[in-house]
């Protein structure tokens, strides 16, 4: 059986790790060339992006995108986690202030824009070559690093004291525990994530995405390449087209000349992503340019692309 090559959007379920998601797929596809582009805690549910096959090689490409989460966020309790998991029941709740609508509207917008982060102390983060819930675990004091992130928007969906369930799209990098603990910092009566469900990465979307039991009931009926975003259409980088003479000198990391090129698709600036097309239109490499495509000219003569990933 041929490996399957390209790019999965998979329903996470409640209580698997993504390492767990990724393992039931290697062994129900027979394959090893599978990974994912951006880990969802355990009690996360939502969109995974699984790059199989020759996609795992532009993975790295998928993963600096924002993210769109759909978060509910319970008041009155303070989590070592930041999440559910870290509640201790014996702890009674704190009092939760008498809340509008409006003043949690207030609030989330508060958070909107570039903002700085604690990273939880209980995350896979490094910190002097160890991580952090390793040395948390062991009661050792570590202080955790503050991130900037940018929070895109920020919608309140519903609030039911004293739950607030809300719409956040941001950067790669934010932590939505963190976002829970600090709403519970500013309203003073502390809270935790108590509820994540990931809908978007980059353009990708939960509704477009299926379950690992979709998954079996596909691959068994011979559908499931179907369901497989091709790579060349996953990576919306400008891009450059060369001719047939030089399309056989990819392989080998030879860099194009102004006289190779028989088409540029898009605008880039110097030190962005570009692809890299063969004749028949291709995607078969990644790499940067060392100039503007505006400065691209016939009078060129000397390389100008950098490679950072040959795909085939």
């Amino acid at each position: 059986m041929h490996p399957y090559n390209g790019i999965l959007l998979c329903d996470k379920p409640y209580d698997l790790t993504s390492h767990d998601v990724v393992g039931r797929l290697r062994k129900l596809l027979g394959q090893k060339k599978i990974g994912h582009t951006g880990t969802l805690d355990p009690r996360a549910t939502g969109l995974m992006v699984l790059c199989l096959g020759q996609a795992t090689k532009i993975a790295r490409f998928i993963t600096d995108v924002d993210k769109t989460y759909k978060a509910e966020v319970t008041l009155g309790q303070v989590s070592k986690t930041f999440d559910a998991e870290g509640i201790d029941l014996d702890t009674p709740y704190n009092i939760v202030p008498k809340l509008k609508e409006d003043d949690i509207v207030s609030l989330l917008n508060s958070f909107s824009g570039a903002i700085r982060q604690k990273v939880p102390i209980y995350s896979a983060v490094k910190v002097e070559g160890k991580r952090l819930y390793k040395s948390a675990r062991k009661g050792e004091a570590v202080e955790p690093p503050e991130r900037e992130v940018f929070i895109d928007s920020i919608n309140l969906i519903s609030f039911d004291s004293p739950k607030i369930t809300f719409e956040v799209s941001c950067s790669k990098g934010t932590y939505i525990r963190s976002l829970a603990n600090d709403i519970g910092e500013k309203i003073g009566c502390g809270a935790y994530l108590s509820e994540l469900k990931r809908t978007r990465v980059g353009n990708y979307y939960l509704c477009d995405a299926i379950t690992l039991d979709k998954v079996e009931s596909f691959k068994k009926e011979g559908s499931l390449a179907k369901y497989l975003r091709p790579i060349d259409t996953v990576l919306s980088f400008p891009s450059i087209m060369v001719n047939e003479e030089f399309s056989s000198l990819i392989i080998s990391g030879r860099s194009p000349r102004y006289q190779d090129i028989i088409r540029i698709e898009g605008d880039f600036r110097s030190e962005e992503f570009i692809s890299l097309r063969d004749y028949n239109g291709n995607i078969r490499a990644i790499g940067k340019s060392e100039i503007d495509s505006s400065e691209l000219g016939s009078s060129q003569e000397t390389p100008f692309f950098t490679y950072i990933r040959v795909l085939n």
